[in-house]
């Protein structure tokens, strides 16, 4: 059964705690090259039959009304993803 992921990230005017809280945590490991932290939410959503245009455009309905606080976060990435990257556990 295909899967679609959709990913949100806060948005970028906003303070992102858990990101700086983990370059932080990369600078003091000596991964101090790797700035700019931002942390956020992955979803998959297994679908019963083929991802159509329709399903995508009801699936970023859901995302933008259940999956994200819009007041603070993006809806950034709906796509459908390929069944070596779910398995593996890699967006693409």
């Amino acid at each position: 059964m295909p899967t679609i992921v959709v990913e949100v990230m806060p948005k970028a005017e906003l303070l992102d705690p858990q990101g700086k809280a983990v370059s932080g945590a990369l600078h003091r490991l000596g991964k101090g090259h790797f700035t700019n932290v931002r942390v956020g939410k992955r979803f998959e959503l297994t679908v019963d039959g083929p991802v159509t245009e329709s399903v995508l455009a009801e699936v970023r309905e859901i995302a933008e009304d259940m999956l994200a606080n819009l007041v603070i976060e993006d809806v950034v990435s709906v796509h459908e993803a390929s069944t070596e990257s779910v398995v593996a556990g890699e967006t693409r």
